[in-house]
Parts: structure tokens; sequence; C-alpha cells
């Protein structure tokens, strides 16, 4: 869509562009880094000792951020010949050895950007990734800089008892004053975006871990204390993960020790500083009380995927930051295959692929998409993004299926040896791939420089006389926005062929499409019914010429968990988008569904966590995806539409299971998961089959609940509802959880997400609440971030949620930049949407960019969603 400009552009300076094009090795190598830190809230000095190797013609550049040098030094002599080019100081070295050292102080209280060292709750800690080290002090601070770290770390030992760096622990003491110092260090070579410290008054919850090799490994969760109860999962969680490295990919881990800490106040997820994993308390903290099933995932999930960067990101690193899915897309894997093997793996991949298709594919479509190794950027922070996570988990993913399981091994073993203590890129681990597994992945190298999500059509015909099916395949991608067109991408699919009336099959085949349109045939005596991209074998938008009899056929017999999944969940979509289109749903089609899901409910072959999944409606957003242009209020009419048929349609079904698994007591184990899964699931048709009966029930839930799952699948079905019992549960559930930061994020969110005509005015209330706070991050998400994935709230068509969201950035962008970019991207999806709404988007964005000086990170999500 083009649209005309509501408004006057200001003039911005863009920042600067950088291209991976320009790459250049470093012309100083720093083998060796001595960090002395004397430890303040307020004023915290640091005296860095580096020795310098030169490797090519220049000047040492060592990057600040908001730095001033006190004292600059060469082998010991001050030296006043340096000079600063913006916040960069340059030094001219004579000869090719040196040791240079520079004293810098920082006052971390006022580090509101939670990046570099900062105080968090009377604590001090880092996030160095990416560009946080300058922060601290001067510094090459790039990731193909790699050196050894020794850290002496002193401060008041009332306020930080805790002193904890990289590596092992070699020498603690006490000195005069009250004072006491530690000294750590790391034997392994890494680059300073690696470097942590955390000084604090934190408790340990201990353990330890046995190698393949027969060493000994000290483990530690340090949280602050009354907290360390609830991190016995993440510690079993932890040693699962070491364990299965090792019998997985023949990984054992390098130091003496593992160290975790938890912080309240943290921008990401978590951090695998080497030795010394940095994480959000969401990610730590975890029992049954104040954290739900999903909440335990997360927390397995993420510690599992910071562990295994030990290895895929720490031992071997990127090279620049444009290989950043080199590290995190194939850690993601790894986390996603460990979780599978904690659980179900079925239900792990239909998850996997929900937030692929609710984030990347999105992402994808709009005016940030990028390849999963970008050609430029202007802020790094930006591209921590789902195409390079997910889609670089999925693009190895495709690589192992092409493969199979033991070439992947041999692959990844050559590329961890092959690379071991060197900075890599997205190209070694491929050529990796390629001799290891000995496979040519030549043209599949084309998933790693191409935006866009590839689009499949696959029509099936038979021809009974030749007793043969035909597939013909064709495929297309949309560049930069523009149309589709044809493309070349090597694409694995998994397909199946049933028969028609058993429902069996010969075997799962292997389909690779190499081309932009290609012909297959098999052997069928009937016309089968085409099971496709089985397991979901390729991130690929897939339309097909199967009826929606064949649909429901998969949903009931398909033995390919995902491929059933998404056969009900087309069937579901199928009928939604043709509603919105047409205004009503079409009786026949809605009877269809109605059906598929009774026969779903009635299938003991199904466990109950895969029934739960099957059974659930797609998102609006979902299907905001697969209308041209996305009309909010007509998806949520036509979505409430069905859901409530289906609840009344079966309504006995679901009371009874609502009356059954409520019942059961609590259990940490797959199969009362599932249950619970199922209970939400039935509770919230239950709801839309009979809005007092399922208040009622869902009440009873909340008020009998032995868990927070429970108790949180009661408040998600009274969520949108005008009834008493919901304000009666909200309230109690505020006054039960007041003390508990992470339970009342979820209190904050329950209400932002809620599909209510008030939601917007509830929101700004909520702002001014006590207990929220513009400065926690988490706090943040949970209200603001949540409402931008509130479809039809967000979208009012008053542009009621685009004014609030444009005032949000621009406060935050004073405070936390990193935090404030990442609420830009659903206002830059204005293309998406109706003139009206995409105008109103727009000028958001205009007032965002003409609000005044705006950050490196703000400034570049901005110009690119306008553009």
């Amino acid at each position: 869509m083009d649209m005309q400009s509501t408004g006057v552009i200001a003039p911005l300076t863009t920042p600067v562009t950088i291209y991976r094009k320009d790459y250049a090795p470093p012309a100083w190598a720093v083998p060796t880094v001595a960090l002395d830190f004397a430890l303040d809230l307020n004023a915290t000095k640091i005296v860095n000792t580096m020795t310098v190797e030169r490797r090519a013609d220049g000047p040492l550049i060592l990057r600040g951020d908001g730095l001033r040098a006190d004292d600059v030094r060469v082998d010991g002599v001050v030296v006043n010949d340096w000079t600063m080019e913006g916040d960069d100081l340059i030094l001219p070295l004579v000869g090719d050895l040196h040791e240079v050292t520079i004293t810098t102080a920082i006052n971390p209280s006022t580090n509101t950007q939670l990046m570099g060292l900062y105080a968090s709750n009377e604590m001090l800690c880092t996030q160095c990734e990416a560009e946080g080290f300058r922060r601290i002090t001067f510094h090459p601070d790039r990731p193909d800089v790699l050196s050894r770290y020794s850290v002496h770390m002193a401060g008041d030992k009332a306020a930080f008892p805790v002193l904890l760096s990289n590596g092992d622990l070699t020498e603690t003491g006490d000195v005069e004053g009250g004072y006491h110092y530690a000294k750590w260090v790391d034997p392994w070579p890494k680059p300073s975006y690696l470097f942590a410290l955390v000084a604090g008054d934190l408790v340990a919850a201990r353990d330890h871990f046995t190698t393949m090799s027969g060493r000994t490994v000290d483990l530690a969760i340090y949280v602050r204390a009354g907290d360390e109860d609830r991190t016995g999962h993440a510690m079993q969680a932890l040693k699962n993960a070491m364990a299965w490295d090792e019998a997985e990919y023949g990984r054992e881990y390098d130091l003496d020790v593992f160290n975790i800490v938890a912080v309240s106040d943290f921008n990401m997820g978590a951090m695998e500083n080497k030795g010394l994993n940095v994480f959000n308390t969401r990610y730590i903290l975890a029992d049954k009380e104040t954290a739900t099933d999903m909440d335990f995932d997360g927390v397995e999930g993420v510690v599992a995927h910071e562990y295994f960067h030990n290895w895929s990101g720490n031992r071997v690193t990127c090279r620049d930051w444009f290989q950043l899915s080199l590290k995190e897309g194939f850690t993601v894997l790894r986390d996603q295959q460990f979780s599978a093997a904690m659980g179900s793996p079925a239900v792990k991949r239909i998850e996997d692929v929900k937030m692929l298709r609710a984030a990347q594919f999105v992402e994808d479509a709009g005016p940030l998409a990028h390849p999963i190794r970008p050609e430029s950027f202007m802020e790094i922070s930006n591209f921590y993004t789902s195409t390079i996570y997910n889609k670089g988990a999925e693009v190895i993913r495709m690589m192992r299926t092409l493969m199979g399981a033991d070439a992947y091994r041999k692959g990844t073993d050559l590329y961890f040896d092959r690379h071991d203590g060197e900075a890599a890129t997205c190209e070694d681990f491929v050529k990796a791939m390629e001799d290891g597994g000995g496979i040519d992945l030549t043209q599949f190298r084309n998933w790693y420089t191409t935006a866009g999500t590839p689009r499949v059509n696959v029509h099936i015909t038979h021809d009974a006389e030749a007793g043969e099916a035909q597939l013909r395949i064709s495929q297309s991608i949309a560049r930069n926005g523009g149309a589709a067109e044809p493309s070349h991408m090597v694409i694995p699919l998994r397909i199946a062929l049933l028969d028609p009336e058993t429902g069996a099959h010969d075997g799962e085949q292997l389909v690779v499409l190499t081309q932009d349109a290609e012909e297959f045939h098999f052997a069928s005596a009937r016309f089968p019914v085409l099971s496709l991209n089985r397991d979901f074998s390729a991130p690929i938008i897939l339309t097909s010429n199967r009826p929606a009899a064949d649909l429901a056929f998969l949903a009931r017999h398909d033995d390919d968990p995902f491929a059933r999944f998404e056969a009900m969940q087309q069937l579901m979509t199928d009928t939604l988008v043709a509603a919105v289109g047409s205004g009503a749903i079409d009786l026949s089609a809605q009877h269809a569904v109605i059906d598929a899901v009774a026969a779903c409910l009635s299938d003991a072959r199904l466990d109950d966590a895969l029934i739960a999944e099957i059974v659930r409606l797609p998102t609006e957003a979902f299907l905001g995806e697969q209308i041209p242009i996305i009309d909010p209020e007509a998806i949520h009419i036509q979505r409430k539409t069905l859901e409530t048929a289906i609840g009344r349609a079966l309504f006995a079904e679901w009371e009874a299971l609502v009356s059954r698994l409520s019942a059961l007591p609590y259990a940490w184990n797959a199969e009362a998961k599932g249950q619970r899964k199922l209970l939400s699931s039935a509770l919230m048709y239950l709801v839309a089959g009979n809005a007092d009966t399922g208040a009622k029930a869902a009440f009873a839930l909340y008020e009998t609940a032995d868990n927070m799952t429970n108790r949180m699948s009661a408040l998600q079905a009274l969520r949108d509802l005008r009834s008493p019992l919901r304000d009666r549960a909200l309230a109690d559930f505020y006054a039960r959880f007041e003390g508990d930061a992470l339970v009342i994020d979820k209190w904050f969110s329950l209400q932002a997400i809620a599909l209510r005509d008030d939601t917007l005015d509830v929101i700004r209330t909520l702002a001014q609440h006590p207990a929220f706070s513009m400065s926690n991050p988490n706090r943040l998400r949970s209200l603001y971030m949540v409402l931008t994935a509130n479809q039809r709230i967000f979208h009012d068509a008053t542009g009621a949620g685009y004014d609030l969201i444009a005032d949000v950035i621009i406060e935050l962008d004073k405070t936390n930049p990193q935090t404030a970019a990442r609420m830009v991207p659903p206002l830059g999806r204005w293309r998406r949407f109706d003139e009206e709404r995409a105008a109103k988007m727009r000028a958001a964005l205009e007032r965002i960019h003409n609000s005044g000086t705006l950050s490196r990170d703000v400034a570049e999500q901005v110009l690119k969603s306008l553009g």
C-alpha cells in the first residue's frame, strides 16, 4: 500500500550504517585483560590493564560509550598523545607489543540502560552483549578480539558479600575498613561481550555435576534471600542440559564451577557469560504456587540455551555481529532438541512453530525483514530478532533433515574441533557441515542471504489408469515487501500419501524442492490424502489444492502429530478467513470443524496435551496474517462466532472435561501437564458455550486450584467477561501475590490482553498503579508489549492504542532505548491495515520521529518502518 505522509517529517540524523562487506580484521590483538574493580553503587573505579599485539598498521582504537579516561599508561608510563574521536579513545603506538593501562570511573546507579555495569536492587551486575563492555572501560569491544581475563574486585563486605566473575575463583580475602576482595581467572579466551561481574547480597542454591570424563563441577544459583526454594527446577534443568549435551553433541563443560545469578532488572531473558550466566528472574524462579507449566518450560529451555552456548557461542564465538545467528540459531535448535527430549516432542514442535509464525513470519512480511545473516545494520541491538534466533534454528534443522542425524553429528563435531577458540562465521559452520557430513550445500546457502518466507504451492492429481499420484510443486518469495517472485531455495518437504479409506501409508518420503517449479510422481492405486510438510520440515507458507474433506480426514487420521495439528488448524483457518471475507461463517464448514474437534476429543490414541493443541482455534493475530488487509474487528467477530458454536455444540464434552480435570491433584510429569493444558482449552470453550456456567466453573477452579497453572487458566477464561466473578478473582489474585513481582506481571498482562471494550482505559489506569514501573523491563513488557500483541485492542479504530504506545516509546527512549526500540515494529506494520488505521499508525511513527533526538536503537526502527 502506498500512503501519503500525514505530516511533515523533521530532519533526523540517520545513524551510521555498518556493512558486512566492510569487515576488516582488528589491527591489534589483546591476548590478556586484567581488570581491577573498586566497587560502589554510585562510584565504581576500574583499572584495565591489557597486553596488546600488533596485527596490522594503524593506531589502537579503544571503544567507549560515555566514558572519560582518568589515566592512560603505556608500559607503565603516563602518556598524553591519545585523542578522542567521539566516544572512542585513539592511542598511537610504536612497536608491536605493549601493556596499556586505562583508568575509568562510572556511576552504576544512573545506568538506566541496563547495559554495561549497573545497579539493580542494591546489587551490581553487568550486561555486555552486544556493546555494553565499552560502557565499563575502553576496549576494542568487538567479538573477534579474544582475550584471557583475570578480574580483581573489592568492595564493602556488608553491601557486597558475594563477588562473582567469569572463570574459576583463585583468591579471596578481607582488607581494612570492612572491605573484602575476590580474584577470578578465566583460562579460556573470550570476547568482551562475554565478560560478567556480579556483586551483592545473595544466597546460593548449590549442587554438583560429574562430567563424562569424571570431573566434578560445582554448580550454584545465586538469588535474593527467600527465593532459594524456587531454584530447584532451574538446577535440575542445568544438570539435565549438561548430561544431554554430552550425550547428543559430545560437549563436556570445561571449568570447575558454573554459576547463575538471577536479576530482576534485565533487558533480556538471560546471558551466557562464560561460567557466570546472568538471568532474568522469570527464567530461574519457579514453583507450582507461582509459576505455570509454561513458566516451568521456559525456565528449562532458557537454562539449557544459555548452558549450550558454552560451546556454541563461547568456545566458538562470532567473528562479527553479522554472524549472530551462528551462535543463536544453532543454540536455539539445540535447546529445542533438548526440550523435546525432556517432554513431548510433538507438543514441543507445535509450540516452536506457533512461535515462529507469530513472530518471525510477521517479521519476514514487514519493513524490518532481513536474512539470518544480515548485510547491514545501524544498531546491533535491533538484530536480536526472531529471524536470527528462530528462523536460524529452522535453517540448521533443515540441514539435519537433508543430511540425516549421523552426518549432522559428524558435521557439528568437525565444526567444534575445527574452530575451538576462534571467532567463526556462518560460512565456517556450513563448510563444516559439508565436510563432516559429506553433502553439497552450495544452493542451500541461499537461506543465509534471502529475506522473506518462501511460499510453496502443492497441487496433487491422480492418474487412476497409471496408478500414480503427481505432485506439482512451485515456490516463490516476496522480497522487501514487493510482489512474489519465483525462487530457488532448497526446501525439504516430508510427505506421506495416506489411503483414503484406512489412513495407512507406505512410509514417509522426503521431497527436496530446488527449482521454482517441479513435478514428482508416486505409485498410488487410489487418489491419496496428502500429508504435507510433516514435522514442519521447512519454514514455509504452504498452500495446496487439498479439499476440506481431506483436511478433516488428516485431522482424524494422520500419524504425524504436527501434520494432524496443522490439518485442523488449516480447516479452522480456511473457515474463518472465508467468513471474514463474506461476513458470515458457512454452516457446512462450521459443522465440519465441530465434527473434527469432536473426533479429536474421542480419539484414545491422542494424549491430552496434543488434543489441547489441536482443538484450539488459531489466534486473531495469526488469522490476520492470512488476509491481505487485516480487519481486526471482523476477525474478532468471526473467531468468537466459531468459538461459541464449538462451545455450544460440544458443551457436554467440555463440561465433563472441566469437571474431571479440575479434580485431579497436582503432579509434575508429562501426563499431568497435558491434563492441565486440556483443562485450559476446555474451560475456554465452556465459557464460550455458556458464559454464566463457564464463569462459575472458572471461578470454582480459581478458588480450589493448588497450582498457578490452573489458577491462571481460570483467570484467562474469566478475562474477557463482564462478570463480578472476574473482578473478585482479579482482586484476590493481586492481594494474594502482591509481594511477588513475577506473579504481579501476570496480573498486569491478563488485563492488557483482555478483549474488552474498556481495555485501553484499564491499561491507562494500570500505568498509574503503585506496582507499575517504567524502569523495570519485565513490568513494561507485561503491560505495553502485551497490548501490542492484542490485535483487536491495539488496532482500535480510533488510533488510541497507537498514540499510547508512541507516548511510551518517546518517554522510554530517554532511559532504556533497547526496550523502547522493541515496541516500534508493531507500528511499522501499517501497510497491512486499512487506510484509516494505516494513516494513524504512520502518524504515530512520525510523531516519534519528530519528538527530538532519538537513540540509534529507536531511530533505526522508526526510519525503516516509515520507509
